[in-house]
C-alpha cells in the first residue's frame, strides 16, 4: 500500500473512531451539562461539519478555532499565509510570483510585525493562541495536510495580520486588477445583500436580519462557519479562512451584516520624476528604496532569485513607472491595525451602545454595517475611513491626481460622526445592495447634501432596487417571506425595457426576432432554473452597452423607476437577432431552460442553476463563468445566507453554498450544496442540547 492510500486510510479510520465516540458520547452525557465541566475545551462538530467551540477563557477559544480552521481548510489556510508572507513562489513556484510582487510591493510583510506589536496586549494573546492551536493541529493531524503546505509551518500571530492586511486593505479596498485597469464599475466583484427589519414591520413583533455576502467561491474570499462560546461571548456567523474572529455574526441579543460599500479608500497620484527623486511642492523630493530578493521555486526544486526594487514616495508605493513618470498608489488603513479586535468586541456587544462602541474606532477600513437587535433597534452606518478631499465629486475620485503638491494628498479620514448613518428609521426597515447610503430606506433618510459629494456616488443599481421593490411589497415581514425574497430570481432589468424589446421585436421583418418576442411574451422574467427565455435575455444584454440602452436615464427624483425603454430600438433589435441566430446554432434553440445552461458545479456535483448575474437587477447574485463543454458553471455570488430572528430566544436559518470543509475527501465540502441550489437554508443550533441531537463527533482539546 503506498503512503497516499495508507494516509487515506488512517483518515477514514479517525473519522469512524471519531463517529464512534460522538455516539457513546451523546449516549451518556446529559444534555444540560455545563459545556466546560470537564475542564477542557470543547470542539461539537455539528452534521454539516460546523464546530461549536466551548471554552473556559479566551485565549482557549481562539485556539481552539485555530485548531477547527485547520480540520476544515489546512491545506488553503497555510497556502494563504503563504501568500501573505510574499513567499508563494518560493514555496509553489512561478504562478505566485506576480502575487509576492504586489504583497511586497505593499509593504505587507515589513507592516506586519509593526501591526503585531501595536496589538492591545490581552489580544497580542489570542492571536498568539490563534495560531498556536494552527501549529497543534499540524503536529498531531499533519497526515491530513498536502506535504507542500506544510513549509508554512509554524505560524505565529505576524502570520495572521499579514494576511488580514493581504485581505482588507490590498484586496477588499484596492487589488491589483483595479490599479492595472483603472476600473470605476466592474462587472461582478465582491458585494452583499442586507436588511435589518424592525419589530413594527415584522409579523412577529421580533427584530429580522439578513445576513448575504456575494464572494467568488475560492481562494481567500472562503467563508468558515461556527459558533464561538466562552464567559461573554456566545456568537455565531462566518470569518473569511485564515481571519480569527466572526466578521458577520449574531449572539444572543445583537447581530450585524456586512456589504461592501460603495467606499473609495485609494487614489493613484501622478508623479514627475526628476534627478534621482520627484517633484513635490517645488522641491525635488528623494524615493525610499528598498532592494528585495524574490525566490521562485523550480520544477527540479531549486530555487531561482528575482530581484525587486520597491519604491516608496510620500504618497505611497511606486506601482508603474515609464517615461519620466511614476504612478504612487496610496491607500487607507494602512495605520490601523485594530480591525479583528473590533470584530471580536462586536461581537461581545450585548445593546447598541456597546456596540456602536466598537465601531467608533474605525479600524475596520470599509464596509456598510447592517445591524438589528432584540430591543428592537435597527442601524445603518457607512462605514470606513473614507479620506478628507480637498473637493470633487465621487466619479471625478476615479481620476489620476496631481503628485506635485500637497494639495491634493489626503492625510487624514472623516471621524465617525462624520460617516453616513441611520438608526430606526420611521420605515422600519434597512436593506444595502453595494448601493450609496442615501437608500438605505425609503423615502430618503439620509439627505446626499448632508455630506461631502465625494463620499459615495448617488446612482442605484437595480439589484438595489428590487431589494427596496421586495422590502416595500409588504407591510409585515416574516422569516418565511425574508427568505422567499432573498431567493427572488426576478430580473428587475427585465421589467424595464422587455415589453419595448418585445414590441420593437414584433415590428421587424424577422422570423428569428418575433419568435424571440413570442418567446419573451411567455416568459416569467425570472431565472429559475426551468425559465424559458431567461438565456436569450440575458446574453441579448450581454452583448448591448448598457450605460447607452435606455432612453430615459436613471433619475434620482425617480430612483426606483428609472432608467427605463429602449433608447435605439433598432438596434437592439439587431442585436437580438444575432444573438438569437447564434443560440440556435449552438444550442438548437431559443427556449432553452436556464439551468440547463447555467450550472451549479461542485466536486461530482452538477445541478441546475438559478439566480444570475447583479447588473440584470437579480436579488438571487449568482457569477457564471464559461465552462469547457460550453455551459456556464457558477463561481461566485451567494455565499453565506443567513436569516435571523431576534425574540425571546435567538431563532436562525443559514446556508454556506459550498460546504464547510475544503479539504480532501470531506463530506463537508458539497453537503450544504444541493440545498442552496433548492433555495433551503438549514437550523442554526446554538443550544447545547440541538447540537448534540445532530452531533457528527467532538474533540476536546
Amino acid at each position: 500500500m503506498d503512503n497516499r492510500n495508507r494516509r487515506h486510510l488512517r483518515r477514514k479510520l479517525s473519522q469512524v473512531l471519531a463517529f464512534l465516540f460522538s455516539l457513546i458520547f451523546v449516549m451518556t452525557i446529559n444534555s444540560t451539562t455545563p459545556a466546560t465541566e470537564n475542564n477542557s475545551t470543547e470542539i461539537l462538530w455539528d452534521s454539516y461539519g460546523i464546530p461549536h467551540i466551548f471554552a473556559q477563557n479566551n485565549p482557549d477559544l481562539f485556539y481552539a478555532f485555530g485548531w477547527a480552521q485547520m480540520q476544515s481548510h489546512g491545506n488553503l489556510l497555510l497556502r494563504l499565509y503563504g501568500q501573505a508572507r510574499g513567499r508563494g513562489a518560493e514555496y509553489w513556484g512561478e504562478d505566485y510570483l506576480e502575487r509576492d510582487r504586489w504583497i511586497h510591493t505593499m509593504g505587507v510583510p515589513d507592516r506586519a510585525p509593526d501591526w503585531y506589536a501595536a496589538q492591545t496586549p490581552v489580544f497580542r494573546t489570542y492571536l498568539d493562541a490563534f495560531a498556536e492551536g494552527i501549529n497543534a493541529y499540524a503536529a498531531q493531524q499533519g497526515d491530513c495536510l498536502d506535504e507542500a503546505v506544510k513549509v508554512v509551518l509554524p505560524v505565529t500571530g505576524v502570520d495572521i495580520l499579514a494576511h488580514l492586511q493581504q485581505v482588507l486593505n490590498f484586496t477588499f479596498v484596492v487589488n491589483p486588477q483595479e490599479v492595472r485597469e483603472r476600473l470605476t464599475n466592474p462587472e461582478e466583484t465582491p458585494g452583499s445583500n442586507a436588511w435589518a427589519i424592525a419589530p413594527r414591520r415584522s409579523q412577529s413583533g421580533h427584530t429580522l436580519l439578513l445576513i448575504n455576502p456575494h464572494l467568488p467561491w475560492s481562494d481567500l474570499y472562503h467563508w468558515y462557519e461556527a459558533q464561538l462560546n466562552a464567559p461573554g461571548i456566545n456568537a455565531s456567523g462566518v470569518a473569511l479562512v485564515g481571519i480569527p474572529v466572526l466578521s458577520m455574526a449574531f449572539n444572543d441579543e445583537i447581530g450585524w451584516a456586512h456589504t461592501v460599500n460603495t467606499h473609495k479608500g485609494w487614489d493613484l497620484y501622478e508623479l514627475t520624476l526628476k534627478e534621482q527623486g520627484y517633484q513635490f511642492d517645488g522641491e525635488v523630493r528623494n524615493f525610499d528604496i528598498q532592494e528585495k530578493i524574490l525566490s521562485v521555486k523550480q520544477e527540479d526544486g531549486s530555487q531561482v532569485n528575482v530581484p525587486l526594487e520597491v519604491k516608496q514616495s510620500i504618497h505611497g508605493p511606486i506601482v508603474e513607472e515609464s517615461e519620466g513618470k511614476a504612478i504612487a498608489l496610496r491607500v487607507v488603513g494602512l495605520d490601523a491595525p485594530g480591525a479583528l479586535e473590533e470584530w471580536w468586541t462586536m461581537a461581545t456587544a450585548t445593546d447598541l451602545a456597546g456596540f456602536e462602541a466598537a465601531l467608533k474606532p474605525l479600524q475596520i477600513p470599509m464596509f456598510t454595517v447592517i445591524y438589528g437587535d432584540r430591543q428592537g433597534h435597527i442601524l445603518h452606518l457607512y462605514n470606513g475611513q473614507v479620506p478628507v478631499r480637498s473637493g470633487g465629486t465621487f466619479e471625478e475620485g476615479w481620476e489620476i491626481l496631481p503628485g506635485d503638491t500637497s494639495a491634493t494628498l489626503w492625510t487624514q479620514i472623516h471621524p465617525y460622526q462624520d460617516l453616513p448613518r441611520l438608526l430606526d428609521p420611521p420605515t422600519g426597515w434597512l436593506q444595502n445592495a453595494n448601493d450609496p447610503p442615501w437608500s438605505t430606506t425609503f423615502p430618503r433618510a439620509i439627505a446626499p447634501s448632508d455630506y461631502p459629494s465625494y463620499i459615495a456616488p448617488s446612482e442605484l443599481s437595480f439589484r438595489a432596487q428590487r431589494s427596496v421593490r421586495m422590502i416595500t411589497e409588504r407591510e409585515k415581514m416574516t422569516v418565511d417571506r425574508l427568505i422567499e425574497y432573498k431567493h427572488s430570481t426576478r430580473m428587475e432589468l427585465a421589467d424595464r425595457i422587455l415589453d419595448d424589446l418585445i414590441d420593437a421585436a414584433r415590428e421587424s421583418d424577422s422570423d428569428l426576432a418575433h419568435q424571440a418576442a413570442e418567446l419573451f411574451s411567455r416568459w416569467d422574467r425570472h431565472a429559475n432554473s426551468e425559465s424559458q427565455g431567461a438565456v436569450l435575455f440575458a446574453l441579448w444584454v450581454g452583448e448591448m452597452e448598457l450605460s447607452e440602452l435606455f432612453a430615459t436615464p436613471w433619475n434620482p427624483d425617480q430612483p426606483l423607476s428609472t432608467p427605463t425603454g429602449l433608447a435605439d430600438r433598432d438596434w437592439a433589435v439587431e442585436v437580438l437577432e444575432a444573438v438569437a441566430q447564434e443560440m440556435s446554432d449552438r444550442l438548437g434553440r431559443l427556449d432553452i431552460p436556464w439551468g440547463e445552461v447555467f450550472r451549479f458545479r461542485l466536486d461530482e456535483l452538477d445541478l441546475p442553476a438559478n439566480g444570475g448575474y447583479s447588473f440584470l437587477g437579480l436579488f438571487r447574485n449568482i457569477w457564471f463563468e464559461e465552462a469547457e463543454d460550453g455551459r456556464f458553471a457558477a463561481v461566485g455570488g451567494d455565499s453565506y445566507i443567513a436569516a435571523v430572528e431576534f425574540g425571546d430566544s435567538v431563532q436562525a436559518k443559514a446556508v454556506l453554498s459550498y460546504g464547510n470543509s475544503s479539504q480532501p475527501d470531506s463530506p463537508h465540502r458539497t453537503d450544504q450544496f444541493t440545498l442552496f441550489a433548492n433555495q433551503q437554508l438549514r437550523p442554526v443550533w446554538r443550544l447545547r442540547s440541538d447540537i448534540l441531537n445532530h452531533l457528527e463527533y467532538q474533540v476536546n482539546l
